[in-house]
């Protein structure tokens, strides 16, 4: 047929039909269904009907077919595959109007598919979906080998056009078998090639590649080179279930499919460039259900549901990458951003551009070219999921007091960056581990440590009589020039104190510890020394609130006269007169009080729990719930009663759906451990259950692992060395396929695919 007398055409049929065939020459093609089965002859500009087979009295499901193939050597011979598990041959010479040769009832189900040998014109070879597959001789008219495939159905047979004795058939729970026809026994191979039912498969008219079309949404293209160890060399991703696939003739990666739901084009596909359609043909209203080539590349026919019958012209076809958007973005895991644009080209400056980047003309058998820049913006998550990880893994959340494990975590975020959370774990054990921090201050404790009340310097009006050695109170020399008449080089507490004591007193005023505890300073002595008042809060009375305290005038004895050149006293606008005065004192020995104080206010508890809950609510809320998990559990019985236990469930949940998106197991773990809540202790308390199913008969294995009670078969057998495993078993979870653990580890060094063959890039952690 030239291909310039070719063109597009349809005939309309009463019926929708399920499948077609070519006979040898591709001058007829036959449609069969459930309520249409006729041959047409295919002329320039139309089909004429040369034969309706549905036509006689006994009408009867042997009509209904499901597939019809055409006998490769004799155009007369045609079969169909009933829905009643019967296998019907025709013969187009016979004279009668029944055309019916002979009809095989071997199988007990409907039969899916039937296939004639292309060298042995009298084999015939049916699929059914009783698990089983047989072939015919026409010659005896009878079975003469059954094939048990011990699956529930089997949905396509075809034979190898490369090895004669040799076919393909695939089934319903994702398997392929490859069969020898001498050895009906048991297959040469068995392999997964989908996670799906396969509904069709078809061997390469010049290489040794099957492509199989599956409910999964795929194309897979297995080179068979190698029977026991198949590649997956391509893989097509589709829209929808893929029904029917057939190779285009003359060439090599162009392969037609058709879907069974969604999609009514007949997809021409690039095996080399599988996410978009080479060519579509969009004629039919509904979903095709058959497609064959007319002998020619450029000529394919196709009948749906829509009850049509069309013959597609490729000049006529659609080309959905003209019609694709150079344009596009994405985003990757990581949270960067590629956005890819159309280069605009001048025409006029087309002349100048190197022939590397000119378009080059369209051709039927190229894809489109369009030449786009692309564009890369890093996001600044890829850091902050980095500063995640570094503090999941680095964090050290128990085994520790908390003062060190607050330094520690504390020193992680700032090493990351993370100024504002190191700031929060200082502010945690500043509030939670400083001494009396939250608690009212005991204002009667001494600089070194011991209470006001033990300590015999200290009156009982809270007034401190000594510091360092030096009697606080104005008193009268002895004789000799010494206080109280004690010889200073005897009772003197300042000489003969150690050096230890007074380090001790000096640091506790230089670092501010009097202050923190109650005490007041006041003026400068003679050599740098201070007056010290200590107030009794815890032996302050209700009475003693409002009285008037009066302080002594000196903390120091005088060492010399004081020349007093300030104005006297009845010059000040406000001067205390003598009467306000306790004890009036001596002649010549004026005591003026230094400072009043009436009605000492009482300090009030502060509880700290309250900033760190409204920090850890703004983290939470910021999307930072490790920082506030984090925190609760470090602070153990200390954590704050402000925030409700749902809250905090919620926070350690998700800071455990952080921690097992990103793989940290441990840390997980860690978490579960020291969690206090049921709901997040009970994670771990729970049993890990791993089904195991047979993988011949799919059953589940009860008493052990390798051995299955149901169809008596050994399971778990090794990919590489085919030996029954029956300790340690390693298994990819992508596939199901696996193995000694030795032998899993040596072979995925070496290689990238699963060693099962089934082409799938496994990964064993």
């Amino acid at each position: 047929m030239a291909l310039a007398k070719a063109k597009t055409m349809f005939a309309t049929q009463e019926g929708p039909a399920n499948a077609l065939a070519l006979n040898k020459d591709f001058s007829q093609v036959v449609i069969a269904g459930r309520n249409v089965f006729k041959v047409f002859l295919i002329e320039s500009d139309a089909f004429v009907e040369v034969c309706n087979l549905r036509v006689g009295k006994n009408i009867n499901l042997n009509f209904s077919c499901n597939d019809v193939a055409w006998n490769a050597y004799d155009e007369n011979i045609l079969a169909t595959a009933a829905t009643n598990g019967a296998v019907v041959v025709w013969n187009l010479n016979k004279p009668t109007r029944s055309k019916q040769e002979h009809v095989f009832n071997d199988h007990r189900r409907t039969v899916n598919k039937v296939s004639f040998h292309q060298t042995e014109p009298f084999w015939l070879l049916s699929g059914s979906q009783d698990g089983t597959m047989k072939c015919f001789d026409f010659r005896i008219k009878e079975v003469t080998r059954t094939f048990i495939s011990k699956t529930e159905s089997v949905r396509d047979v075809q034979f190898s056009p490369h090895q004669m004795h040799t076919f393909a058939a695939v089934s319903e729970n994702g398997n392929v078998q490859l069969w020898d026809l001498r050895k009906p026994e048991k297959c040469l191979h068995q392999f997964t090639a989908h996670s799906g039912p396969i509904f069709a498969c078809d061997w390469h008219p010049e290489t040794s590649w099957l492509a199989t079309a599956s409910r999964d949404k795929t194309i897979k293209v297995w080179d068979l080179a190698t029977i026991n160890k198949p590649v997956c060399e391509h893989i097509i991703p589709t829209i929808a279930s893929v029904g029917h696939i057939k190779w285009r003739p003359q060439r090599k990666y162009h392969i037609a499919s058709s879907a069974l739901v969604v999609d009514c084009s007949v997809n021409i596909w690039d095996v080399r460039r599988p996410y978009i359609a080479f060519a579509s043909f969009n004629e039919h209203q509904d979903v095709a259900t058959g497609v064959a080539w007319r002998g020619d590349p450029h000529v394919i026919l196709s009948t749906s549901k829509d009850f049509t019958l069309y013959q597609h012209v490729f000049k006529d076809a659609a080309r959905p990458e003209s019609k694709a958007n150079p344009q596009g973005i994405a985003f990757n895991s990581k949270g960067d951003m590629s956005f890819s644009c159309k280069i605009s080209i001048n025409p006029g400056t087309l002349s100048k551009l190197p022939n590397l980047l000119r378009k080059t003309p369209q051709h039927s058998d190229q894809f489109c070219s369009v030449t786009s820049s692309m564009h890369t913006f890093l996001s600044k998550a890829q850091k902050e999921v980095k500063c995640f990880l570094e503090c999941a893994r680095r964090y050290q959340l128990s085994g520790k007091p908390l003062a060190e494990l607050c330094d520690h975590n504390a020193a992680v975020a700032k090493q990351l960056g993370r100024h504002q959370v190191s700031l929060v774990w200082g502010v945690v054990k500043t509030l939670y581990c400083t001494p009396n921090m939250g608690k009212v201050t005991d204002l009667q404790q001494t600089p070194s440590g011991k209470d006001s009340r033990d300590d015999p310097n200290i009156t009982p009006g809270g007034a401190s009589e000594a510091h360092n050695g030096t009697d606080l109170r104005h008193t009268d020399k002895n004789e000799k020039g010494e206080p109280n008449g004690v010889p200073q080089n005897e009772d003197n507490d300042t000489e003969n104190e150690e050096p230890e004591q007074q380090d001790r007193n000096l640091s506790t005023i230089a670092t501010g510890l009097a202050i923190n505890q109650g005490d007041f300073f006041f003026g400068d002595g003679a050599e740098g020394e201070m007056d010290q008042l200590r107030i009794d809060d815890d032996q302050m009375s209700t009475e003693d609130m409002h009285q008037e305290w009066t302080l002594p005038t000196e903390a120091f004895n005088l060492r010399h006269e004081i020349e007093d050149r300030s104005p006297p006293p009845e010059q000040f606008p406000n001067h205390c007169a003598v009467e306000m005065f306790d004890v009036l004192p001596d002649e010549g020995n004026l005591i003026l009080p230094l400072m009043d104080v009436i009605g000492l206010p009482r300090l009030s508890h502060w509880d700290p729990s309250e900033v760190i809950a409204s920090a850890l609510n703004k983290h939470a809320e910021s999307s930072d719930v490790q920082t506030a998990a984090s925190v609760l559990l470090v602070l153990g019985e200390k954590r704050t009663a402000l925030i409700d236990e749902f809250k905090q469930e919620q926070w350690i949940l998700g800071y455990l759906e952080l921690l097992g998106r990103h793989k940290l197991w441990n840390t997980a773990t860690q978490v579960i451990k020291h969690s206090w809540l049921p709901s997040i202790t009970q994670l771990n308390q729970q049993s890990t259950t791993l089904p195991t199913n047979c993988e011949t008969c799919s059953r589940p294995l009860r008493r052990s692992g390798w051995h299955c009670d149901n169809c008596r078969q050994w399971c778990g057998k090794c990919a590489v060395c085919n030996e029954l495993v029956k300790g340690v078993f390693s298994w990819c979870q992508g596939c199901s396929h696996g193995g000694h653990l030795a032998h899993m580890h040596d072979w995925l060094q070496k290689h990238r695919l699963c060693p099962a063959g089934c082409g799938h890039a496994c990964e064993y952690d």
